[in-house]
C-alpha cells in the first residue's frame, strides 16, 4: 500500500465518480466499496487510476472541490490531451485556461502535453516566453500551436 494516498470528498457521487475516472485510464480499477449497510449506498470508495491509489468519501454537500488541488495528467500526445479533455468536460465539466478543467464533480484537472514541459524548459529564454504567452492564450493546449510559437 502506498503511505499517502489522495482522499476526494464527494457529496453523494463518490461511487459514479470512480468508476468515471477509472474508465479514463487504462491499468484503473475501483478496488473496494464500503456500503451503508448491506445493498445500500457507497460510504466511501477505494480506486486506482494509472497505480496511483485514491479514497472517495460520499460525506455530504458541507465541502467542494477548488482548485487549490488539481489532479496533473502527463499527456505523452495531443491525441490523449484531447480524448482527455473531452471526456472530462462533457456532462457538465467546465473548461478553463492554460489545460485547466473542473470535471462534472467538480474536481480541477490539469490535462498537460509533455510537449510543452519541454518548450517551456527551452535553452533560448526567448523560445521559452514564447511558448509561455501562446500557453496563457489556450484552454486546451494545443501542441502544433506551441511549436509554431517556438518557431517564432
Amino acid at each position: 500500500m502506498q503511505k499517502i494516498t489522495t482522499y476526494l470528498w464527494f457529496d453523494h457521487q463518490a461511487e459514479e465518480a470512480a468508476e468515471f475516472y477509472t474508465s479514463l485510464f487504462a491499468g484503473s480499477r475501483v478496488l473496494d466499496v464500503v456500503r451503508h449497510g448491506e445493498g445500500g449506498p457507497a460510504m466511501m470508495v477505494t480506486f486506482e487510476l494509472a497505480g496511483q491509489r485514491f479514497l472517495a468519501l460520499n460525506g455530504g454537500p458541507e465541502f467542494r472541490f477548488t482548485e487549490a488541488i488539481s489532479l496533473y495528467v502527463d499527456c505523452e500526445s495531443q491525441e490523449e490531451v484531447d480524448d482527455l479533455w473531452a471526456r472530462l468536460t462533457a456532462d457538465g465539466g467546465e473548461e478553463s485556461r492554460c489545460g485547466w478543467l473542473k470535471d462534472r464533480y467538480g474536481l480541477s484537472w490539469q490535462i498537460i502535453p509533455r510537449r510543452l514541459a519541454e518548450l517551456m524548459s527551452h535553452p533560448d529564454p526567448a523560445t521559452a516566453r514564447r511558448v509561455a504567452a501562446a500557453m496563457r492564450t489556450m484552454n486546451r493546449i494545443d501542441v502544433a500551436e506551441l511549436e509554431k510559437a517556438a518557431a517564432g
